[in-house]
């Protein structure tokens, strides 16, 4: 293994340390609110602009995921459209709200935002109107990064119910190439671990549910069958069932 290989293990392994000993409270807090939504007949949200577009795609029907989890996808804040226009549209008002409305985000759901910085106009504003509406609000970004840029009223972590620190840098990089230059960005490993954390609390909370609601790899045995049951039980409210 290289140097530079066994650095960024190191870097990598000593945020996901800090994420076990700091967050392990909200991350079963955030499972508890997920369950309760479960059980009030809602359902989990997962939204982020930019890179983050592939955490909210991280909770949609994959092997071992929670069936009643629905990404709020957009072609105006991934890069389907370029990555000049995604940048511009996760810093323009108003995104949120037509989003939010197509996705029919309602009162006794829960709303996952993943943002690094945590100012960007589009998750602000998703995590304020979901909050009106009456959605409990989780924000994982990097509390750190947040807190540096002075300039910026509304912090999200101001406006969510839990706010999850990734515990990664300021600028979003984590091993020296040279002495003013950095590589390796943790954000979007640190945001699978923490979502796949709270999903695994929240199935040890869901373990007596029939069907159980999680996913099982297609390719076992009986899980054509399972799935099915899950993907008809949870189409309500996620196009992506249909």
């Amino acid at each position: 293994m290289t140097t530079l290989k066994i650095n960024l293990n190191t870097a990598i392994n000593k945020i996901i340390n800090k994420i076990e000993k700091f967050e392990s409270k909200k991350i079963q807090l955030s499972a508890k609110y997920i369950s309760q939504t479960h059980f009030n007949g809602g359902k989990l949200f997962l939204f982020g602009t930019g890179h983050n577009h592939c955490l909210a795609e991280e909770g949609l029907h994959r092997a071992g995921g929670y069936a009643n989890a629905c990404p709020i996808l957009d072609d105006n804040i991934n890069f389907a459209k370029g990555i000049k226009k995604a940048s511009k549209a996760e810093r323009t008002a108003g995104i949120s709200k037509s989003l939010l409305k197509k996705y029919q985000i309602q009162e006794n759901d829960t709303l996952i935002i993943f943002t690094n910085s945590g100012v960007n106009k589009a998750p602000v504003e998703a995590a304020k109107l979901a909050k009106k509406i009456g959605a409990k609000v989780i924000v994982i970004l990097s509390m750190s990064y947040c807190k540096s840029i002075k300039d910026k009223k509304n912090k999200i972590f101001n406006i969510a119910d839990i706010s999850i620190d990734n515990h990664g840098p300021i600028g979003d990089t984590i091993v020296a190439i040279s002495k003013n230059i950095k590589v390796a960005s943790p954000s979007i490993i640190t945001g699978s671990y923490i979502l796949n954390s709270i999903l695994l609390n929240l199935a040890k909370l869901l373990k007596n549910e029939k069907p159980f609601p999680f996913y099982i790899s297609s390719n076992q045995k009986g899980a054509n069958k399972h799935n099915a049951l899950l993907e008809k039980k949870y189409r309500s409210r996620n196009k992506f069932l249909k």
